[in-house]
Formats: structure tokens, C-alpha cells, sequence
């Protein structure tokens, strides 16, 4: 598995630039902030454990709780607070997840330069 070290990244604010999935229960203590910031689609999903989640953007819009530095809101005010997904990526049930090579500058391939043929001097 690929160890990714978030320190490094000079662009931390990417990996929230489309939001998050949050589970019901862990957006009901992060409302109790009062962040003055929204959640977005709430949808019925068995894979969480109240057996529902909600969105922190609004489609693919950045995540409500970024501020305007690009920091994360519920980080600052409590880290505990802040959602699971958050917190593991770019992993995902302890893998790379499937789309961190999008939203993750540390995750995304290195391109290689490919070297030109030199011409031989005469």
C-alpha cells in the first residue's frame, strides 16, 4: 500500500474541494458547533452506522466547512469531531480509495519525462 504523508502536501484544501459523505449521527455533534455552515442530501445508506448519511457540498461544490483559508472549520474547533472519511483520507477501509489520485495531490502519479533521443555530433 502506498504511504501518503498529508504534511507534505502544499495543497491540503484539494482532497475537500468536492465534500464528504458523513454519517447522521457524527452531522447531528457537528450542528452542536453552531459553524453557521450546511449539510446537503440526506440519503437512507445501510454502509453507515445510524443507516443514513449527508452530504458537506451542495453536488460537487467544496466542502461547506472549509473556510475562506481552505482549513477545515470543525478541525480547528475539534478534531474528534470531525468526520471518519475526513480523517482517513485519502484511505478508504484501509486502502488507497478508488478516486485519491483526483483529489489528491500526494496520491497522483508521478509523470515521467520522457528524455529526447540525442543527436549525435559530427
Amino acid at each position: 500500500m502506498k504511504n501518503i504523508d498529508c504534511t507534505k502536501c502544499r495543497r491540503q484544501e484539494v482532497c475537500c474541494h468536492t465534500g464528504a459523505w458523513v454519517d447522521l449521527e457524527e452531522a447531528k455533534k457537528i450542528v452542536a458547533l453552531g459553524l453557521n455552515r450546511m449539510f446537503y442530501h440526506l440519503e437512507e445508506d445501510r454502509d453507515y452506522p445510524s443507516g443514513y448519511r449527508i452530504g458537506t457540498s451542495f453536488e460537487d461544490n467544496r466542502c461547506s466547512f472549509l473556510d475562506p483559508d481552505g482549513l477545515c472549520s470543525i478541525h480547528k474547533i475539534d478534531y474528534d469531531l470531525k468526520p471518519a472519511f475526513c480523517k482517513e483520507f485519502p484511505y478508504e477501509n484501509g486502502r488507497l480509495a478508488e478516486f485519491a489520485d483526483i483529489l489528491c495531490p500526494q496520491a497522483k502519479p508521478k509523470k515521467r519525462i520522457k528524455k529526447r533521443p540525442s543527436k549525435a555530433v559530427k
